[in-house]
Parts: structure tokens; sequence; C-alpha cells
């Protein structure tokens, strides 16, 4: 079942992300990529009120948490989760390992696309 879950707010999140493109793009001239950080700032919000919320509670984990934090967040941005994920290290004290994902995040994902963007010119 919990692939169906994940499925439905994958959905939701995905036909989100793709609703502030539409919205966005006649302010795509000013740089910013309004659409991107938008998408990513409500499914950090919507992660962190659902974990800081639910929690740990039995219920959550079962059913809400496919539908909502892999779902949902998912479909809208990944970056919520490297986000929770990188946040968890820190208040650990994992700062090194924080950091070296931070670093790490960055540093393949621009790599790949500069391997490829080099590739078709």
């Amino acid at each position: 079942m919990n692939w169906l879950y994940v499925f439905i707010g994958g959905g939701i999140g995905s036909v989100l992300r793709f609703a502030f493109s539409v919205l966005f793009a006649r302010w795509q001239l000013t740089g910013l990529a309004w659409a991107t950080l938008c998408a990513n700032v409500l499914a950090c919000i919507v992660f962190a009120l659902a974990w800081i919320y639910f929690g740990d509670k039995e219920s959550f984990l079962e059913t809400h948490r496919p539908l909502i934090l892999v779902g949902f967040c998912g479909g809208l941005s990944t970056f919520s989760t490297f986000s929770f994920e990188t946040f968890e290290l820190f208040k650990r004290g994992d700062y090194a390992i924080a950091i070296g994902t931070i670093l790490l995040n960055l540093i393949l994902c621009l790599a790949v696309f500069a391997i490829f963007a080099r590739n078709t010119n």
C-alpha cells in the first residue's frame, strides 16, 4: 500500500511543481529561478511541519510518511529530504559528514551537468 501512497503524493507534488513553473515563467527573466525556489521552500516547510507534528507516531510512519514526506515532498522537490537529512547530521554533531554531504551533492551534481554540457558542444 505504501507504493500507492508514494504514487499519489508524488503525483500531487509533481503537478504542483509544474504549476509553479507555469506561474513563475514570466519572472524567469530576473535570473532567479523563482519556481524552483518556491518548490524547494514549500517542500521544506511541509516536510518540517509534518515531521514536527507527527514525529515518530506509528500511524504517521505507516501511512502519512509515504504520502507526505516521500511522495508529495519528493515529487515537489527532493531538496526537502536533502535538507532534513543534512539538518539531522548537524543536530547529531556530525558536522564533517554534514558539510561533506552538502559539498558532495553540489559538486557531483554540478559536475554531471558540466560533463554532459561539454559533450554536447
